[in-house]
């Protein structure tokens, strides 16, 4: 692997930023920010002419830093919106398009190293194989990704089908992680996919953002929620973003997860998947519940009654912002011993 200057320098600082503020930072784990200057004109006008919600209503850089500022958020890491990139028939064109989307976020982390860790994306059906392996090559040695995401829901593939492997295969080669949308709003991520990935590389992380939610119904959901937390348990390479999903189950998760220990405890940090979900709403409930939690005595779960002081300071600095920085840190660190080692041989 031979890393870029600007991607170099990118891992150096953020690897240090991260060591030094990862036991107090609180990190958004799922945002889509995106550059204006990549709208269609039919998203212009959808824009201009309708001020409701509308799925996927674009964020630029600028409304995510504000948010973030208005929730106590430090830092987020930000992937493209695949509701602003639009795909067609020709995979060059597909390319060109998410190089732009991905381009952006390298941009708007370079430009705010302090509060964005850039993540990139990637898609074998809409890119096919070679195009979309070649866009891992550049999020990571180009501009210095330690997570390149895939989403088998909206381009309607199997996140285990040999095409998506050989994607991860790529990405794991290179020490970055392979994230994934996983949810229940498709069937292309069903748990027994999530694992298959998984036990590809059984010693290397994978994420699952939503760990089973997305923007399925809750009652469709429940049984994937139920699955992906079984998973997790059982996979400890795999881990979880907690957004998209209901409260409830992130409640029960964060329970399970917190009473099984290590290393699973280290395996699930929050998000908030603005522009489909609020920041504000998001981290304010999320601090509602770490408070509630922190009070096992008086919490309706027999499991906290008996363990009330489980969800201490340090417990809840791990989901609010360390456990994602660890991986962060992790991931950097064999982005530049990679890179180093090929240079030297």
């Amino acid at each position: 692997m031979v890393l870029s200057s600007t991607a170099r320098a990118q891992i150096e600082r953020r690897l240090q930023l991260l060591d030094e503020t990862r036991d107090r930072i609180t990190v958004d784990g799922d945002t889509h920010p995106s550059d204006p200057a990549l709208f269609d004109d039919a998203l212009r006008q959808r824009l201009a002419a309708d001020p409701n919600y509308y799925h996927g209503r674009p964020v630029t850089g600028e409304d995510l830093i504000r948010e973030m500022d208005q929730a106590g958020v430090h830092m987020a890491m930000s992937w493209q919106n695949p509701a602003v990139t639009r795909y067609g028939t020709d995979p060059s064109r597909n390319f060109e398009a998410l190089h732009a989307a991905n381009a952006s976020i390298a941009a708007l982390a370079a430009r705010l190293p302090e509060r964005i860790i850039p993540a990139g994306w990637t898609d074998p059906k809409a890119l096919g194989s070679e195009g979309a392996l070649e866009m891992v090559r550049i999020c990571i040695e180009d501009w210095g990704f330690p997570v390149v995401k895939m989403n088998p829901a909206q381009n309607a593939y199997p996140i285990d089908s040999d095409m998506v492997l050989e994607v991860v295969d790529r990405i794991v080669g290179l020490g970055a992680v392979p994230a994934f949308h996983y949810g229940a709003d498709t069937p292309f991520t069903p748990a027994e996919g999530l694992e298959r990935v998984a036990l590809r590389h059984p010693d290397h992380p994978v994420i699952g953002v939503h760990m089973g939610g997305g923007g399925a119904h809750y009652v469709e959901a429940d049984p994937l929620y139920i699955a992906s937390r079984e998973l997790g348990l059982r996979r400890p390479n795999i881990f979880y973003i907690l957004s998209a999903k209901r409260d409830t189950h992130i409640e029960s998760a964060l329970i399970t997860y917190a009473l099984a220990g290590e290393p699973f405890l280290r395996n699930i940090a929050v998000g908030s998947d603005i522009p489909y979900g609020r920041i504000t709403w998001n981290f304010g409930g999320y601090r509602g519940l770490f408070q509630a939690l922190a009070d096992g005595a008086q919490h309706p779960d027999p499991r906290l009654k008996r363990r009330p002081d489980l969800f201490d300071e340090a417990m809840v600095q791990g989901f609010m912002g360390r456990n994602l920085a660890d991986l962060i840190i992790a991931a950097d660190r064999r982005l530049l011993a990679q890179a180093s080692a090929e240079a030297a041989a």
